[in-house]
């Protein structure tokens, strides 16, 4: 399987590390990741953003580690912010934790089911 970060000619600017597309090829497993929140396995939940984000990161690398997969299978992750003053932040933990790895990524600021959570991510991953 062949995981390719892309960005065609002509495609506007962006900031951050990410690439306009990701082309995979091969795959012959596929891993649908449910919005990971930023409770701890024991419950408990930080106060911060970056607590929070750095658990939700934690909780993705739980699930891709229960199938055989890590970081490296991303394809694709989608962050809902409840609020876009944790942008840069979020960018932040999320390049600090992908280590130059460069799934297709979309950010979106909306309510998040439970109000106390400042950060969901989705992803999905192939193999």
């Amino acid at each position: 399987m062949t995981i390719r970060p892309l960005t065609g000619d002509g495609s506007p600017p962006v900031e951050g590390a990410y690439p306009q597309a990701v082309e995979v090829t091969g795959p012959t497993r596929w891993l649908y990741l449910s919005g990971q929140i930023p409770v701890a396995p024991d419950g408990s939940l930080a106060t911060d953003f970056i607590g929070q984000c750095e658990q939700v990161w934690d909780n993705i690398e739980t699930q891709l580690t229960a199938v055989g997969m890590t970081l490296d299978n991303l394809v694709k992750v989608t962050t809902f912010l409840s609020d876009r003053q944790y942008a840069l932040e979020n960018r932040e933990v999320r390049v600090r934790r992908l280590a130059g790895r460069q799934p297709a990524l979309t950010v979106i600021v909306t309510g998040i089911f439970d109000e106390a959570w400042l950060v969901e991510i989705e992803a999905v991953a192939a193999a």
